[in-house]
């Protein structure tokens, strides 16, 4: 809430006015003692008059004259000392503390730098009304520790902040903090706090025009989190919505790269009913950009007809090599490249399904190009996470794709055959009885 507006008693303006003259003159003849006892008198009018024009400007007049005589100690006593003065008015501290933050810049060295920043984060600990000001101080401090290398403690000193409860941060600054935090994480590799985190920004959010840029790195950071945890689907997803940025799609280099990143996820990821959706409607996609060649990909996998693993790298392999995902040379690039291969065995033994109802084990090595014992392991996989239905006969050397039916359905299929069959003998019957009337009646005329 909001804190009740104080009625001003007095209008201590000309009081000010009249005595910052010999405050200053004090300050530059190095009188420091008589300049701050009679800024402190003054301060103590304003402040029991209420006076908020005028209690900002002396409690700012502080932080100008020890930053003016370099002394940085006196600056941090002095933010201590006036902060919890009883009956200060909140909007002075808080444009006093947004003072002190124009100095940091202005420090000599990083040990008084870190000093500050320690007094600023101590002086707005747990006040509502300064969580901003305390927000950022943080940021600076958490991008000094990053750039010392201590990425763990940057990480913690930004995690300690729940910006998202901060009613009086604007939405874009909030949502900048929040994706500062993610990064940390990520940096840290604390995957887990990175991906709640998250959470914390709506994506609704993104839709307004100014926010793009906010947009695309919050994309990118989730890449980098789907990628660690192997969840192709969502990467593609992110792509698209990379893709649907106004900006992307003004730059031809970056709607290409956007659309061929969605077209080889979507293909890398393993095949169910959202994967077979998502795969048409990136195809659509990959028409209004000029991918010829991860168009073709994509159809071939849309297309229920066999793929040769030999031919897809002869045809696609220099392509899909120049791709970041595929080309890193580090484990992650060569899982990647074996899940490739994965998916298009499994595209096949979909396709196989789809035609045969019973084939053997070694027609079905010579479809797939691999020998028995990956064959089975593709096969049993996919079983298992109940893609297609299949049973292996080993000692025959034959796998059946048809399903076996409960005995309630060949019985119900059976009665539906019997009834379409007496259907047919009663429309039959029915259809001599006529043509026997007829001929008696023309034999009769």
């Amino acid at each position: 809430m909001d804190e009740p507006i104080q009625k001003m008693e007095k209008d201590c303006s000309a009081i000010v006015d009249a005595q910052f003259p010999e405050i200053d003159a004090h300050a530059k003849t190095g009188n420091l003692n008589k300049a701050f006892e009679q800024l402190l008198v003054l301060e103590k009018q304003t402040r029991s008059s209420a006076d908020l024009a005028s209690s900002t400007r002396v409690l700012k007049r502080f932080i100008q004259l020890t930053f003016e005589a370099s002394d940085w100690k006196l600056m941090q006593e002095y933010i201590v000392l006036l902060s919890k003065k009883h009956g200060q008015l909140k909007q002075a501290i808080t444009l006093m503390i947004q003072e002190s933050m124009d100095c940091l810049d202005k420090t000599p060295d990083m040990k008084t730098k870190l000093e500050l920043i320690d007094t600023l984060r101590t002086v707005t600990d747990g006040k509502v009304y300064l969580e901003v000001e305390r927000a950022r101080v943080t940021r600076i401090l958490a991008k000094i520790k990053e750039d010392e290398g201590n990425v763990n403690e940057a990480a913690d000193i930004m995690q300690d902040l729940q910006v998202e409860t901060f009613g009086s941060m604007e939405k874009r600054e909030k949502t900048e903090f929040i994706l500062e935090q993610m990064r940390l994480c990520l940096l840290k590799r604390d995957y887990v706090r990175a991906n709640i985190i998250s959470k914390k920004i709506n994506i609704r959010y993104f839709k307004e025009t100014e926010v793009q840029d906010l947009k695309l790195r919050y994309y990118d950071l989730m890449i980098e989190y789907s990628l660690h945890e192997s969840e192709y689907l969502n990467v593609c997803k992110h792509y698209r919505q990379i893709y649907d940025t106004p900006i992307v799609k003004e730059d031809p280099a970056q709607a290409k790269k956007a659309v061929e990143n969605a077209v080889l996820f979507v293909v890398l990821a393993p095949f169910d009913n959202e994967q077979s959706d998502l795969i048409n409607r990136v195809h659509l996609e990959a028409d209004e950009v000029d991918t010829a060649i991860y168009r073709d990909l994509l159809k071939c996998f849309i297309t229920s007809e066999l793929m040769r693993w030999s031919m897809i790298e002869q045809i696609y392999g220099p392509t899909l090599g120049q791709n970041p995902a595929l080309s890193g040379g580090d484990e992650a690039s060569k899982k990647r490249l074996k899940e490739l291969h994965s998916r298009v065995v499994e595209h096949n033994i979909r396709v196989i399904a789809k035609y045969y109802t019973r084939i053997t084990t070694k027609r079905l090595t010579q479809l797939l190009d691999l020998p028995d014992k990956e064959c089975e392991e593709f096969l049993s996989k996919l079983v298992v996470s109940k893609t297609i239905y299949a049973k292996i006969d080993r000692p025959a050397g034959i796998v059946s794709f048809a399903k076996s039916k409960h005995p309630n359905e060949v019985l119900n299929e059976w009665s539906q055959d019997i009834n379409a069959l007496l259907g047919l003998i009663e429309k039959t019957c029915h259809l001599i009885t006529k043509e026997e009337i007829i001929h008696s009646i023309t034999k009769v005329i």
